[in-house]
């Protein structure tokens, strides 16, 4: 899921996946469509398809990708895990799943600043400690 996650993560992946969903495309055309190198393209496509979002197949001389949404279904079961259990329109789920997020960034916040605030023993702090050990 993690592979997943990363894979989505990038902009570029996710209209890669965007166009797959229509239909399957060659390297080429997927290329054409971006104003960055057609090797950065491929790093995406590699990108993609250790992730198992997508496949190529060998057709003649062209490489077709082609959309696999199975590796999404279990980060989508992950995410709807946020969600409240009556929310039954995407508003509504979107709406719900904002002020979750909204809580995890707060708490986010607060335990980075826990972690810069310097122990009352005059120790240095836990981030300190932390930056000295990696």
């Amino acid at each position: 899921m993690d592979e997943v996650a990363g894979a989505i993560a990038d902009p570029v992946r996710r209209e890669i996946l965007a166009m797959l969903r229509e239909r399957r495309m060659p390297a080429g055309e997927i290329a054409d469509r971006f104003a960055i190198s057609r090797p950065a393209v491929s790093r995406h496509l590699r990108v993609l398809r250790a992730s198992g979002l997508v496949h190529d197949e060998l057709t003649g001389r062209q490489r077709l990708y082609r959309l696999d949404p199975a590796p999404l279904v279990e980060l989508a079961g992950w995410l709807t895990t946020f969600l409240p259990d009556g929310a039954t329109t995407t508003g509504e789920r979107v709406a719900a799943a904002s002020g979750r997020f909204d809580a995890l960034e707060t708490e986010v916040y607060r335990t980075r600043r826990e972690r810069r605030r310097p122990a009352a023993s005059g120790e240095p702090a836990a981030i300190d400690r932390e930056e000295r050990s990696a």
